[in-house]
């Protein structure tokens, strides 16, 4: 199928309940599906964990945050850095190169830790880990362009990887604080870690991604899916999104320490996931609006207003209620970001334009929790989440006018041999 034509069926990104029993009954994923489950269900864990185990160890919540911070920074970094080698040479190398990698640096982390090794030590080493966290999510999701046509199967396998995501960004954070009461505070990095390391190299070695072979030698620029201007302007979306969630991150918590009930922060945190994952399922039967290029700065926008209108209520069970009703447009965004690559990005860089598109949520939720912190100490939570739909109108009305640049990416340009 050509890109125009790839691009005509991705354009819309309706999908059926029976285009997702196609999409998960393909030939060939089945093993790789599997295994993908495994390797991404502590992706919300690994770090949780760490920053508890980090706090109970040395006793300052500081120096837990300022490891956990780094982390993040490796990953930011590690998702690009990794998704161009998947795309280079195809994932089985490059995935059990980083798995192994990321073992030991784990196991360094952890020794230290026990030691109770210098924060300097510390910061290095956690953003080791999240440089070498295995970026399996980015290569099941590549792995869906080769096993299915492009149209409405193949949409909604991209829509089963977002919502299944959400799912795990639920149960992470649940897992890891289990894990903490365990005899030893280190349980829940290990069984995390080990949950990552084992589903990605069961993932690296499955038949379909070993068929994967390397790709032929291009003249690509340095930016790589960046150099299609509608990869810049899906980042900035991305980026929005994050930042909109970083806010949330800090100002729900605070809120409900306000209240006197610390421990209910992170319950509402939860009940926004909630309803992610089943409104994502009903918006990807009808979604709207139809036009992928209004799509991305309309679903911000209103994601934004939602979350500005958590500043009104003035009981914890209102702010519940709202924060059921801002979160079901978190899965839709996200199944709109992994369709839009299909569009935008330029042919042979689809696991490193996903990793674009996680270093962009990143940064964003790196900048909106430290706005936020610094809004919720001086002036509390509501201001918070004012400023968090402000800053979302801000980004999707540059989105709105960057929308044009929303057109299939064109082919690379093969390099010349000899």
């Amino acid at each position: 199928m050509s890109q125009s034509e790839s691009a005509a069926s991705t354009a819309h990104g309706r999908t059926s309940l029976a285009d997702y029993r196609v999409a998960l009954s393909a030939p060939g994923s089945r093993r790789p599906m599997v295994a993908s489950l495994f390797a991404r269900l502590p992706i919300a864990m690994v770090g949780m964990s760490v920053l508890l185990y980090v706090q109970l160890r040395t006793g300052s919540f500081a120096i837990a945050g300022l490891v956990s911070a780094s982390t993040l920074a490796g990953v930011s970094v590690g998702s690009v850095a990794q998704g161009r080698l998947i795309d280079r040479f195809g994932p089985t190398r490059p995935l059990l190169a980083v798995a192994a990698v990321f073992s030991v640096i784990m196991a360094a982390l952890v020794v230290s830790i026990e030691l109770r090794a210098p924060t300097a030590l510390l910061v290095v080493l956690a953003a080791g880990i999240g440089l070498s966290e295995p970026m399996t999510g980015a290569a099941s999701r590549a792995l869906w362009g080769r096993l299915l046509p492009a149209g409405p199967a193949r949409n909604a396998a991209f829509s089963y990887e977002a919502i299944s995501m959400e799912a795990f960004f639920i149960l992470g954070p649940g897992l890891s604080g289990l894990l903490i009461t365990a005899p030893w505070p280190g349980t829940g990095v290990l069984v995390g870690a080990a949950c990552m390391v084992g589903g990605s190299v069961l993932f690296a070695l499955s038949p379909a991604v070993r068929a994967w072979g390397a790709a032929g030698p291009s003249r690509r620029r340095l930016l790589g899916a960046l150099a299609s201007p509608g990869m810049r302007t899906l980042a900035i979306a991305a980026l929005g999104f994050g930042m909109v969630i970083g806010f949330v991150e800090v100002a729900v918590p605070a809120a409900a320490a306000e209240a006197g009930k610390l421990a209910v922060g992170g319950l509402l945190l939860s009940l926004w996931s909630v309803s992610s994952v089943g409104f994502g399922v009903a918006y990807s039967l009808r979604p709207w609006p139809r036009r992928m290029a209004l799509r991305l700065p309309a679903l911000l926008a209103l994601f934004g207003g939602l979350v500005a209108l958590l500043a009104l209520p003035s009981t914890l069970w209102g702010l519940a209620v709202a924060m059921l009703a801002a979160g079901a447009l978190i899965t839709p965004q996200s199944s709109t970001h992994s369709t839009t690559i299909e569009l935008v990005a330029p042919e042979g860089t689809a696991a490193e334009a996903f990793g674009w598109v996680i270093t962009a949520i990143t940064l964003g939720l790196a900048l909106g929790q430290s706005v936020s912190g610094y809004l919720v100490e001086h002036s509390g939570p509501e201001l918070s989440f004012l400023v968090a739909g402000a800053c979302a109108a801000v980004i999707s009305g540059v989105v709105f006018l960057l929308r044009r640049t929303i057109h299939p990416a064109p082919a690379p340009t093969p390099a010349l041999v000899g």
